[in-house]
């Protein structure tokens, strides 16, 4: 066991109780930590009730600043979540970006560089955007890297020897004094693979750990869970001392700190899917010069996105037309806990391809409408399997390969089985999402309204699969490793059949797509292929 680690977590939250007459940003703009985690739901934060995980620098930070109780990610897969994030839009919006394991388009504007612009130095510790390719860009959309320094001591197999502390302190030593910073610091904690037992043995109280409904609740995943929470304590003590370098620097009053996810829970039915626990993320937002009133639990429902426009409106940055995430900056100047926004209703999550589980390299195309008492899904493509051949599309874990025994239980077929092109659950009754109501006449007027209420925004919002040519989502390439699936599978190509398909339906509707032609051209010459028709 780390026992310098283990001591840290404990001592933490003493060093967030010091009293904050420190200087400001040399400029008087703030600055911004945004700590992201990997694969993490809002139910494993100590702030959200999580008794089993000791996080003292998550829970402080609710204390001193606002814990939102409703906050959704775009995407329920990591590099969609990260590009949605970074851009303020959401994925349907962004053409590669919005898939997993694709490209980043030029064109996008992304706050990190947006601030850069205006004065502000970008950098990023740990898994920034990814995975995927860059062919139209010389660096990382989150900012310059700083991944120097690496541990030996680790209190488990599978957590990243990456130093972020350290690596976060190498910048702001390096970084111009006069400017504000702009700084990722993205964990790579709780990505799967985890040491089986090492959050028992890194002191878990497994009596206090809780399975969530969707999964068998057995000795293994509750193992399982306790190792999971491991990691998200490792990432909690990373973000402890990266506070301590702000303080001991005089920065940290006038630093809005930022604590989240890019998506749910690496276990079947939560990471990769749509239901509470694929979407429903931490927010944790903390400003001491920024934010008076503090101690709140916010219920507005917020996506992710609308981090990128709130940091560029704390900076005093224009937010581009093109962003149509809203900024929370009313919320965290307001003194209201509850409601703050009434319009704040509802949020939107969708999905594209995760990885390659499919024949022909395709996708299980999602689109979401979250409010305070249901979660409505649409599954566009049902005939799919959600789930992939062979169950390739779930993230292999103890807890997979136990439900995969039992191929005929109710929780093994609501992860791996087939599903209907629309879902229902109430969530009041139903918080693990069990019971599919959509075919329920009682539930048909709720049904109706929250379909079309769905359709209209994802009409408006210029989604392709509503608007006509989402067979684009189809044809964009996959630069992670594919498998030996029947049909289209190799990485790094455009799909042709796909290409063709979106061309022939966006010349219909007589839409025009430059960048895309542009980044297929650029791929045809990498690859040394014909040029696309």
């Amino acid at each position: 066991m780390n026992t310098n680690w283990f001591s840290w977590k404990h001592t933490v939250g003493l060093i967030l109780l010091v009293g904050l007459n420190l200087t400001a940003s040399a400029d008087g703009r703030p600055n911004i930590l945004l700590a992201i985690g990997d694969d993490i739901s809002w139910q494993g934060i100590g702030a959200y009730g999580a008794e089993y995980v000791d996080t003292p620098t998550f829970d402080r930070l609710a204390v001193n600043g606002v814990l939102f109780n409703n906050a959704y990610c775009s995407a329920p897969g990591c590099s969609p979540s990260r590009a949605a994030l970074l851009t303020g839009q959401y994925i349907w919006q962004i053409q590669e970006a919005g898939t997993h394991g694709s490209d980043f388009p030029r064109e996008l504007k992304v706050y990190p560089e947006l601030l850069e612009t205006e004065g502000y130095e970008a950098a990023y510790t740990g898994k920034p955007w990814g995975p995927g390719k860059l062919t139209e860009r010389d660096r990382n959309p989150a900012g310059a890297e700083y991944n120097n320094f690496t541990l030996k001591d680790l209190p488990a197999k599978g957590i990243s020897n990456k130093d972020y502390a350290r690596n976060f302190k190498g910048f702001l030593d390096e970084r111009s004094k006069d400017k504000p910073f702009v700084f990722w610091f993205g964990a790579h904690e709780a990505h799967r693979s985890f040491e089986l037992g090492s959050g028992a043995k890194n002191g878990i109280d497994m009596g206090k750990v809780r399975v969530p409904g969707f999964l068998p609740n057995t000795d293994l995943t509750r193992e399982d869970v306790a190792d999971y929470g491991l990691e998200i304590e490792w990432f909690d003590s990373h973000l402890g001392q990266m506070i301590e370098t702000l303080r001991e620097a005089g920065e940290l009053e006038n630093t809005i700190i930022v604590v989240t996810a890019d998506n749910g829970m690496a276990f079947p039915r939560a990471k990769a899917n749509n239901y509470e626990y694929g979407v429903h993320m931490p927010l944790i937002i903390s400003w001491p010069a920024g934010i008076k009133a503090t101690n709140r639990r916010v219920e507005d429902f917020v996506s992710l996105i609308d981090l990128a426009p709130t940091f560029l409106e704390a900076a005093g940055v224009d937010v581009p037309g093109e962003m149509s995430a809203k900024s929370l900056m009313p919320i965290l100047k307001s003194n209201k806990s509850g409601q703050v926004e009434a319009e704040r209703t509802f949020v939107l999550s969708g999905r594209e391809r995760h990885t390659h589980a499919r024949p022909e390299n395709l996708g299980y195309p999602i689109r979401a409408l979250h409010t305070a008492k249901y979660n409505y899904i649409r599954n566009l493509f049902p005939g799919r399997s959600p789930a992939g051949f062979e169950f390739k599309d779930v993230d292999s874990s103890p807890s997979h390969l136990l439900m995969l025994e039992s191929m005929d239980s109710e929780l093994t077929q609501l992860a791996y089985g087939p599903r209907p092109f629309e879902e229902l659950y109430d969530k009041e009754k139903d918080p693990y999402c069990l019971n599919n109501l959509a075919a329920n006449p009682e539930y048909r007027s709720i049904l109706d309204e929250m379909n079309e209420q769905l359709q209209s925004e994802l009409h408006k919002g210029g989604d392709p699969r509503i608007l006509g040519y989402g067979d684009i989502f189809d044809s964009y390439p996959r630069y992670s490793s594919t498998r030996p699936y029947p049909g289209f599978n190799t990485s790094g190509k455009y799909h042709p059949e796909y290409v063709k398909r979106a061309r022939s339906q966006m010349k219909d509707l007589g839409i025009s797509n430059p960048g895309y032609e542009r980044r297929l051209r650029r791929n045809d010459k990498e690859t040394g292929k014909k040029p696309s028709k």
